[in-house]
């Protein structure tokens, strides 16, 4: 899988995500497998770069492996200057979001509100191809609605403009992540052009990705959702496509390594105040994780320790780490956690 002149030694990436995919969670799954992770998306208008999010989407120069920076909005010069900005700023791809169903982006006809206006499409791929000496990719839907599925026509457009690389989502904007994704477009898109395609949607699992591969043939697959909670998700896929077998999961050893290590790094990255609750949310995440770990594990040890954080037992771990206040506090929490678990 090439995108450009860049070539990646797995064909497993991490999806953008707003709020989630920041610096230190790209980083850990690069540590742990996938082969690009994309940035959050950041805002081509210029009058939101001073405040402290946009500021911290907007540090690239240190991210492990290729830095894929993501852009959204709809004015093609705005487009174009912030391509040009981020890439000043150390991006070496440059992704444009076509695919975001969020109503406040959407409204100002940015994300998959574009896919209703082909011409509009044209003239941002364009502009931004034009703007920056570095790869430009490009994210999208399979369409608006059920009636407007025209995956194909966006594809073929950004195609004659220069887009390196495209990302399917399987599902319509009006779909938003309800339902099932379908592969079937994303086969039709693959089948229509010659670039590169990656293929995105409900993969939360070693022989899910495999499937899809296969069906749509695409040259790469997405990871999202499935990662949160799961970062190891990107190892357990790459060795399944490799040799056919699962591999082990992590043991409880590793997995507190992983989870205190990425706490650690968001307490760092945010500071104190944000960080405390931004690590909130990926915490549970792994509490969800870690109460199906154990059925994935032969190690007894796991199993307990998957255990101890299902069902309403999950729910109350959950329910105190949120009430935390400090980052002292969390990590207490967590190393008190695994403490007894290991006595």
């Amino acid at each position: 899988m090439n995108i450009g002149s860049y070539q990646f030694d797995s064909n497993v990436f991490l999806a953008p995500m707003a709020g989630i995919t920041d610096q230190p969670f790209r980083e850990l799954c690069c540590r742990l497998g996938a082969g690009l992770a994309v940035s959050e998306m950041v805002s081509s208008n210029p009058k939101v770069w001073n405040t402290e999010k946009s500021k911290l989407r907007m540090i690239h120069s240190e991210d492990a492996g290729i830095r894929s920076v993501q852009i959204a909005g709809s004015c093609p010069d705005e487009l174009a200057f912030a391509a040009q900005i981020n890439a000043e700023n150390g991006a070496q791809i440059i992704d444009i979001n076509m695919g975001c169903p969020a109503k406040k982006v959407n409204k100002k006809l940015a994300g998959s509100a574009l896919l209703r206006e082909p011409a509009q499409v044209e003239q941002i791929v364009k502009a931004v191809v034009n703007s920056v000496n570095i790869p430009v990719t490009l994210k999208i839907r399979t369409g608006w609605c059920e009636n407007s599925r025209n995956g194909i026509e966006i594809a073929k457009i950004a195609q004659e403009n220069g887009i390196a690389s495209l990302a399917v989502h399987g599902r319509t904007r009006n779909d938003f992540y309800k339902g099932n994704a379908e592969y079937d477009t994303i086969k039709a898109i693959k089948a229509a052009v010659s670039i590169p395609v990656v293929a995105n949607g409900d993969i939360t699992s070693v022989e899910k990705a495999e499937q899809v591969l296969s069906y749509t043939e695409a040259d790469a697959i997405m990871i999202g959702r499935g990662a949160q909670g799961r970062p190891w998700i990107f190892r357990e896929i790459n060795h399944f496509l490799k040799t056919g077998t699962k591999m082990a999961a992590p043991s409880v050893n590793e997995v507190r390594s992983i989870l205190l290590g990425h706490v650690k790094d968001l307490h760092q990255f945010y500071g104190d105040y944000m960080g405390v609750r931004i690590a909130r949310k990926h915490v549970s995440w792994y509490v969800h994780s870690l109460a199906l770990l154990g059925k994935e594990s032969s190690d007894e040890l796991t199993g307990k320790f998957a255990a101890i954080f299902a069902d309403e037992q999950g729910k109350a771990f959950r329910a105190t780490f949120n009430g935390l206040s400090s980052t002292s506090e969390q990590l207490e929490a967590l190393d008190l956690c695994f403490d007894q678990l290991s006595h």
